[in-house]
């Protein structure tokens, strides 16, 4: 009898931790609507309904592990009650009108893969929280009002595939331990304030595709040996204070493992083999 009353006992314990969490998540979501001025989304929420029912809210096994909300509208700032969403893959907030600091109760968010807050008016410098996010793979914050630097701390993100810090007005020069992102794909930090000399590190990022430096103030030369980065496609560094003006640095699709790069004055097909 004892052992039938424990059992019970535990079972209504496990189901009030649940329901906490189920609380939590729920009252993280509701601090997000009234603090982006909801009642004036484009698609709006009801609250009085379950929350998987709500536009952009993806719930699975009853933990909220998505939110898509581009395009729809919100204004204002985001809560710091966002860092109890724990269970939370995706965050996208593109394209909206939302404004202030990043919270960084964001880095209790362990396993978010997806951060995109990109095209708002998002100020401040990126909190080096973000670093701790070790699973991320996609960063986008292009399109803000970011200042400072680029923190060291997200060369730690080692899973990072898309980091696009495009369009801020971030300042300093562009962190040498970069090269440590060994999984990057597409790096973009198009029309910033960067300055100094390109790493050779980046020559070390073997998936590169995409590598978009253009509208800085950037000097020196390219460094000769990101001609080993053998699946660039794109190299944009126009605008800048280099010794050469490029104009594009893309693939050649009409000659197999070289580049066309484009000067002011000259192209030249760069072989890659």
């Amino acid at each position: 009898m004892k052992n039938l009353r424990l059992t019970i006992t535990l079972f209504f314990i496990a189901l009030f931790v649940s329901a906490s969490g189920s609380v939590n998540e729920k009252n993280a979501l509701i601090s997000l609507y009234n603090a982006t001025n909801g009642s004036e989304w484009t698609v709006k929420w009801d609250l009085n309904t379950p929350i998987n029912t709500w536009h952009g809210i993806t719930v699975v096994n009853d933990k909220v592990t998505a939110i898509d909300l581009k395009f729809n509208n919100l204004q204002g700032v985001l809560p710091k009650e966002m860092g109890d969403l724990k269970d939370l893959e995706i965050l996208n907030l593109g394209f909206n009108k939302l404004k202030g600091e990043i919270p960084v109760t964001l880095a209790n968010l362990k396993k978010l893969k997806e951060l995109k807050l990109f095209m708002n008016q998002f100020e401040g410098k990126i909190p080096t929280v973000i670093g701790k996010l070790r699973n991320l793979e996609i960063l986008e914050l292009y399109s803000n009002l970011f200042s400072g630097e680029i923190p060291v701390e997200l060369t730690g993100l080692t899973n990072l595939k898309d980091l696009q810090l495009g369009s801020n007005n971030l300042s300093g020069n562009i962190p040498a331990k970069i090269g440590e992102l060994k999984n990057l794909e597409k790096l973009g930090l198009l029309d910033n304030k960067l300055e100094g000399y390109i790493p050779l590190e980046i020559s070390k990022l073997n998936n590169l595709e995409e590598l978009v430096l253009a509208q800085n103030n950037l000097e020196g030369d390219i460094p000769f040996e990101f001609i080993n980065l053998k699946k660039l496609k794109t190299f944009m560094v126009s605008d800048n204070k280099l010794k050469t003006e490029y104009v594009s640095v893309i693939e050649d699709v009409e000659h197999a493992g070289k580049l066309l790069l484009e000067t002011s004055n000259n192209t030249y097909l760069v072989d890659r083999d």
